[in-house]
C-alpha cells in the first residue's frame, strides 16, 4: 500500500474484503498519522488492518505460517536474480511496483 492512494487499494478490493497495510513510514508521527486515516478511511469503504510486526524470528514464523495457509497471500510485481539487485533497486525506487519486489539467490 505505500505507493498508491487509499482509493486506488479500495477499487482492487472485492466486497468484504481486507487490505492489510504491513510497515509504515519511517518517521512514527507518519506512522501513526498514516494509521489513523487508514482507520477513518475504512469506516466509508472495505476494511484495513494496520500490521506492525517486530523483527524477530517469531513473527516472521507467523508471517510465513499465514501465508502457507492461505490466509493472506502477497502480491509479488516482480523477481530478480541476486546478480540484477542493482536493477531491482532502480525499479523499486521509481515508485510503480504493484506488489513487492523479490530477490532471489540463486
Amino acid at each position: 500500500m505505500g505507493n498508491c492512494a487509499f482509493s486506488d487499494h479500495r477499487r482492487l478490493l472485492r466486497p468484504g474484503g481486507t487490505a492489510v497495510v504491513i510497515g509504515a513510514p519511517p518517521e512514527m508521527t507518519d506512522a501513526l498519522w498514516y494509521a489513523l486515516r487508514m482507520f477513518v478511511l475504512s469506516w466509508f469503504s472495505r476494511k484495513v488492518v494496520v500490521f506492525v510486526a517486530k523483527l524477530d524470528s517469531e513473527d516472521l514464523a507467523l508471517l510465513g505460517d499465514l501465508v502457507a495457509s492461505g490466509k493472506i497471500t502477497p502480491v509479488i510485481d516482480r523477481r530478480y536474480r541476486l546478480g540484477e539487485t542493482a536493477e531491482a533497486m532502480r525499479y523499486a525506487e521509481r515508485g510503480h511496483a504493484r506488489g513487492k519486489v523479490i530477490i532471489t539467490p540463486g
